[in-house]
């Protein structure tokens, strides 16, 4: 009973209550800043997991 709070009932719960506290016409405005803030994440970690040329070269100066 309590223990299966975790359900498809909780997720329309929480959905409810973010549309009335939100507003309806702002969820797809938020859902939309979400994914694109989460693009720009990703493209930042792969960027940031590339070495970049000028790096290289610093690298081989200060040896």
């Amino acid at each position: 009973m309590v223990a299966n709070i975790a359900g498809p009932d909780l997720v329309i719960v929480l959905v409810v209550i973010a549309a009335v506290l939100i507003g309806g016409k702002r969820i797809p405005q938020l859902a939309r800043s979400l994914g694109s803030a989460k693009s720009e994440f990703e493209k930042g970690i792969k960027d940031g997991a590339e070495p970049k040329p000028d790096d290289a070269q610093q690298d081989e100066s200060a040896k």
